[in-house]
């Protein structure tokens, strides 16, 4: 079609149009079309340009088969994001220490996530996530989806264990996640176990009339960064995605998770309720501190549960690990540990939360800095504990909201037995959006 410079701009104003409408959903679609009809009135337009007009109007606006190049069809994509913006202010002191170690006063980014999730035809699909304030992976996998009981994921994800970890830090009700997930999934330094959390493997899973499962076999290494690391083995959580094997990692890690959900009540009262089962073993991945060995492996073991009655909600978890040699060579350690979270939504926008979790190491060691994010460290203890009292206003649910809470933790007994203690104390707040 060939068009002079007036008819050109008429193109180019009714497009503009179109996508205007289009991103604010309110007006009604066939506005473009009253102007178009106008144009043929006025003899701007003859009825051929008008149908190629109204053709590429619909292309521009339509949200299915987006072509993308040769025999490459995308049925639907969506730009997500997630911004993040946090302050931490937490002390620490120690118990018979004249100089305690400096305070944490910052503002940071926490979380500056962009995303694209590409649905193509046949049930397969793409999903990347990327976090552009730490320089890491948060999701990058394909899937293919059977039907509801049978969807298969290939790339990078999160390992199916820890209800708490599994949820999105979109819908975190205590800003950030308890003592015994992050001593458990975040990465190994010699006292944290870096189990859990992200993984590059392959996961199964589905569910049907309440009843969900998924089970993963993935590399044993926790990484999530785009580059390898120029420092030490990726198990220290400082591995790149593509980062190769090497002979303690060239084993599978298995991780599943089990459990059954559903509604309850009418009205004011209506509820939910979600709970389940989960495990995970980790061949050679055990050992003292930071070092791992053939024939000491992690052994994985948790249960939660999730309810809701009208205004009032209630989380609980439980996690326990076995790690061969994880307090020395030939003495194994059996950390355990819990946290139990109600809330109450006060009025539609505000919420009040409380949180209280726990870890006994089982003398492999903790420090507040482990467990309680941005606290200074008080040393290397035995166990640890952390309250936290918060609110949250949802200016429009969990894709505009304001947090803030307090926060009070405990690190208490050095690995050895002998009395210690220190305590973290501050205040955390945190905006986001989502879109």
């Amino acid at each position: 079609m060939t068009l002079n410079k007036t008819k050109l701009l008429t193109l180019f104003g009714i497009a503009t149009l179109g996508s205007g409408l289009a991103f604010a959903q309110t007006a009604p679609v066939s506005d473009s079309q009253a102007l178009i009809n106008v144009l043929i009135k006025k003899g701007v337009l003859t009825d051929k340009e008008a149908k190629d007009i109204t053709a590429e109007v619909s292309k521009a606006q339509s949200a299915e088969d987006v072509e993308t190049s040769g025999d490459k069809y995308i049925r639907k994509l969506v730009v997500t994001g997630r911004f993040q913006a946090q302050y931490a202010g937490l002390g620490t002191s120690i118990s018979g220490n004249p100089v305690n170690p400096p305070s944490t006063e910052h503002f940071l980014l926490r979380r500056m996530y962009l995303g694209v999730a590409a649905q193509f035809d046949d049930g397969f699909s793409g999903v990347l996530n990327y976090d552009l304030a730490n320089s890491s992976f948060d999701k990058a996998y394909i899937q293919w989806k059977a039907n509801a009981l049978f969807i298969i994921q290939a790339g990078f994800n999160k390992a199916p264990f820890g209800y708490e970890e599994l949820t999105s830090s979109g819908d975190l009700r205590a800003i950030e996640r308890s003592t015994i997930t992050r001593y458990v999934d975040e990465s190994n330094n010699g006292r944290r176990l870096g189990a859990s959390s992200y993984r590059t493997g392959i996961w199964v899973g589905g569910s049907e009339s309440g009843f969900f499962y998924n089970v993963a076999l993935t590399n044993p290494e926790r990484n999530e960064y785009s580059s390898d690391s120029a420092t030490t083995f990726p198990v220290n959580g400082l591995g790149g995605v593509a980062t190769a094997g090497t002979g303690t990692t060239n084993v599978f890690a298995y991780y599943g998770t089990v459990g059954y959900g559903g509604t309850w009540g009418t009205g004011d009262m209506k509820g939910s309720f979600k709970f389940g089962y989960e495990t995970g073993f980790l061949p050679d991945q055990g050992g003292p501190a930071a070092t791992i060995g053939t024939g000491r492996n992690i052994y994985l073991n948790g249960a939660f549960a999730d309810a809701t009655v009208g205004p009032f909600n209630l989380q609980a978890e439980w996690e326990s690990a076995l790690d061969d040699s994880g307090a020395g060579s030939g003495v194994n350690s059996t950390i355990k540990g819990y946290w139990i979270q109600p809330a109450y939504k006060i009025t539609p926008q505000w919420e009040a939360v409380v949180r209280y979790s726990y870890v006994d190491s089982d003398h492999r060691g903790v420090a507040l800095s482990d467990v309680v994010r941005s606290a200074p460290s008080g040393g290397t203890m035995n166990t640890a504990n952390e309250w936290y009292y918060g609110f949250n206003y949802y200016i429009k649910g969990n894709d505009v909201k304001l947090q803030a809470g307090y926060i009070h933790g405990e690190s208490n007994d050095t690995v050895k037995g002998a009395a210690a203690q220190a305590k973290t104390d501050g205040l955390r707040s945190q905006v986001q959006v989502n879109f």
